[in-house]
């Protein structure tokens, strides 16, 4: 069976909620959606706004401060905004990748090994078993390998030990300066041997949220190497179905799961920064024009929040005064235009509540952008 382009977008944004805010619970909405990036506290919100019915991000911070939802660095070593119940076997289908990646080059030139943070990680997640600041998990790591290595030391074991980020209050559950606590999920995991089932279990809730995909766009969402990838998807084999992707690219995907027409309506939305949908495959795009994936995501990996148009994203967005600036790569028809002030009247009456000037940091990748359409979309 061949898939189209179009196609291919109705079923990720269809699997995402975006073709409709769904009525649903907070904890309920994340573990539909598999994942949502959250580098900056505001994100997950924002990401839940978008698709969501009769959102209130008051909801957002019981499920964090509760532990339904958690935070955590997971798949491509960032920080995700998970359900509880499939964080250990993300963590456990990860192991690989973080030992390989934080108790690698910095934590060697600390003059540690990988044997030294299996020593160290127990203990460690024994003094998390209560919420410890940054500073005190430091402190805890100095007394045990000196001042000369600590910084090292921390630096790849906030990432590799099963941690969970502490709720530390502010307008979005986490601040600036970060708590920890210890994930509590059973036996600390030691080597970097691939455990295939969890790798398995993780590629079932990839597809069932962002599906169908290519091995290349498992392997890009999680930062696995293509090998047990495909492995997996062997085993799998009945299971997962095969399509034809629109260039010939075989593409897995769940039997039965939604593939809406290529003519079904998608409404305009205004993407968090980071959103999933942006991140989580190889082939990009299927959600960004090519010519459009470096304005919006930049070198240092930044990814600006964005206007979403028709499934695609037709340019970005930031608060200002009196509104949403929002800056269209593309002529966009009155029809769009509508429908974003509309989201625009909603977003900055919840900022209003939280951060009006949210993402204000990354308002210096305004001015490398190219002369484009820029309307203000009013606040009332």
């Amino acid at each position: 069976m061949k898939i189209s382009a179009l196609e291919l977008n109705r079923a990720t944004l269809g699997r995402q909620l975006l073709l409709a805010r769904e009525p649903m619970t907070v904890a309920e909405g994340v573990r539909r959606v598999v994942a949502l990036q959250a580098q900056h506290p505001a994100s997950p919100y924002l990401a839940l706004w978008n698709r969501l019915a009769g959102f209130a991000p008051d909801e957002v911070d019981a499920a964090f401060a509760g532990r339904s939802v958690v935070k955590a660095t997971l798949m491509r070593i960032t920080l995700h905004a998970v359900h509880a119940d499939d964080y250990p076997v993300f963590r456990t289908a990860m192991q690989p990748t973080l030992y390989g990646s934080r108790l690698g080059y910095r934590f060697a030139d600390a003059g540690l090994t990988p044997a030294d943070a299996q020593q160290l990680v127990p203990g460690l997640l024994a003094f998390a078993e209560q919420r410890r600041t940054g500073a005190e998990m430091q402190a805890w790591i100095e007394e045990r390998v000196g001042a000369e290595k600590r910084d090292g030391a921390w630096w790849g074991l906030k990432a590799y030990a099963p941690l969970h980020h502490a709720p530390t209050g502010g307008p979005w559950s986490f601040g600036v300066r970060p708590s920890f606590v210890a994930a509590g999920t059973g036996p600390v995991p030691t080597g970097r041997t691939m455990d295939p089932e969890a790798l398995r279990a993780l590629i079932l809730r990839y597809l069932s949220g962002f599906g169908p995909a290519s091995v290349a766009d498992v392997a890009q969402f999680a930062m696995v190497q293509r090998a047990p990838v495909r492995a997996a998807l062997k085993a799998l084999d009945g299971v997962v179905e095969q399509l034809q992707g629109p260039d010939g690219t075989t593409l897995f995907d769940l039997p039965g799961a939604s593939r809406p027409p290529a003519d079904t309506p998608a409404p305009p939305r205004l993407m968090a920064m980071w959103d999933s949908i942006l991140l989580a495959y190889a082939d990009r795009s299927r959600v960004i024009p090519p010519a459009y994936r470096p304005l919006v995501i930049r070198n240092n990996g930044d990814v600006l929040p964005t206007l979403l148009v028709d499934g695609h994203v037709a340019g970005v967005w930031r608060p200002v005064e009196g509104g949403i600036e929002a800056t269209a790569f593309h002529p966009l028809p009155p029809a769009a235009w509508d429908g974003l002030t509309a989201e625009a009247q909603a977003l900055t009456a919840l900022l209003a509540d939280r951060e009006e000037a949210v993402y204000s940091r990354y308002r210096n990748w305004w001015a490398k952008l190219p002369e484009a359409e820029v309307r203000l979309l009013p606040a009332h």
